[in-house]
């Protein structure tokens, strides 16, 4: 009992040290920027222009970067053309900078890292989510509770996997998810139709006007299917996938108090990745940025006027007034849409919430439909 007393105290330090555990959360987050993303990060890796990709290596984890993620959506449908969407996703928080620790008793509770998984269901008419917490204990005769390896590929908290074939080489071409919530549960096969996305200056993506950013880069070319079971109803189900990496220490500039992102599939087999980082732009402004991706994969980096993103209405969600609708245009592309949200209520309420869920879009001109996709909004 008392070693278990002892295991429980070192869980409760690490989640305080990170802000992932409150008695009672506040209605915001005190530290600079949605989540602390905006706090300074002396003493971990900083993510810079120049720095290049190497796979399979990048597909695993960075463990002297302060926070990184491993983030799935999918846009669905059943037999009878019912819309569903799904979210997997697992972050890693680094509890302190690398060398913190050094010289400590050798234990796996030594480790400076933690593990958040979120998982989701949304529907035409509801949002379901769920979260769990591991800390990352490398464990010398199992994987661990929680972790990513890069080859092959997985990524796992307890038994929500994201994973390829233990004889799948090593890319990401090829994988299957599943995780369950309180009513929910969804296991899916996605094969990639197209390459790997980099974003950004070979990588690179820059997250205000003074500089600071992340690495990032994208699979948004998979078809995926399965089985997804809401409230005990099974439904067989397909679609389209888009699955991120990113990873930064100061993902935020101290003025910028959270995003909105987008990834969009369209009409045309042409992709786009758009962001807006409100505050810390030009002039005091917002900060935009995006990828537009053609069918075939070529990538066209898109920031300054090459980008407009314009909120149409608001819509009262969980004590907020969100922007659930509106206007993505990008001018070269001759691309000029509507975004709405199929339910305005696909609100995150995690640890630290936000709001992720599936959206529709429109052609402005006709109001013909013009592609699917999903839409998080942070720090509301």
């Amino acid at each position: 009992m008392k070693h278990l007393k002892t295991l429980l105290a070192g869980v409760l330090v690490a989640l305080l040290a990170v802000g992932l555990w409150r008695a009672d959360p506040p209605e915001r987050d005190a530290a600079p920027g949605y989540a602390g993303l905006g706090s300074a990060a002396a003493g971990y890796a900083q993510a810079r222009p120049g720095d290049r990709l190497a796979f399979p290596d990048d597909h695993g984890a960075h463990p002297d970067y302060r926070i990184e993620w491993w983030y799935l959506t999918a846009n669905l449908e059943d037999a009878a053309g019912r819309p569903f969407g799904i979210q997997w996703t697992l972050f890693r928080q680094a509890l302190a900078p690398p060398g913190t620790t050094d010289g400590a008793p050798d234990s796996a509770w030594t480790s400076r890292q933690l593990w958040m998984a979120h998982a989701a269901v949304s529907t035409p008419d509801g949002h379901r989510a769920a979260e769990r917490f591991a800390r990352g204990m490398n464990l010398a005769d199992a994987e661990g509770q929680a972790g990513v390896s890069a080859a092959p590929f997985a990524a796992w908290l307890d038994d929500w996997r994201l994973a390829a074939p233990d004889d799948a080489g090593t890319g990401l071409d090829n994988l299957t998810v599943r995780a369950a919530g309180g009513d929910f549960a969804y296991r899916l096969t996605l094969a990639a139709q197209g390459p790997l996305v980099v974003h950004g200056d070979h990588g690179f993506s820059r997250k205000s006007a003074d500089g600071q950013g992340s690495i990032y880069y994208s699979q948004p070319f998979y078809r995926i299917d399965g089985t997804l079971t809401v409230e005990g109803e099974e439904h067989a189900v397909s679609g389209r996938a888009w699955l991120d990496r990113e990873w930064s220490s100061q993902l935020l500039g101290p003025g910028q108090s959270g995003w909105d992102w987008f990834s969009l599939h369209l009409a045309d087999g042409a992709r786009l990745m758009a962001f807006r980082l409100r505050g810390a732009g030009q002039a005091g402004g917002d900060y935009l940025s995006g990828s537009w991706i053609a069918a075939d994969g070529a990538v066209t980096p898109l920031d300054g006027d090459a980008l407009h993103l314009t909120p149409l209405a608001r819509s009262p969600v969980a004590g907020r007034e969100l922007p659930t609708a509106w206007r993505v245009q990008v001018p070269a592309h001759e691309l000029d849409v509507h975004v709405t949200a199929v339910h305005p209520d696909q609100w995150m309420a995690t640890t630290f919430a936000y709001w992720e869920g599936m959206v529709r879009v429109t052609d402005t001109r006709d109001g013909s439909p013009y592609g699917v996709g999903y839409l998080e909004m942070t720090g509301y």
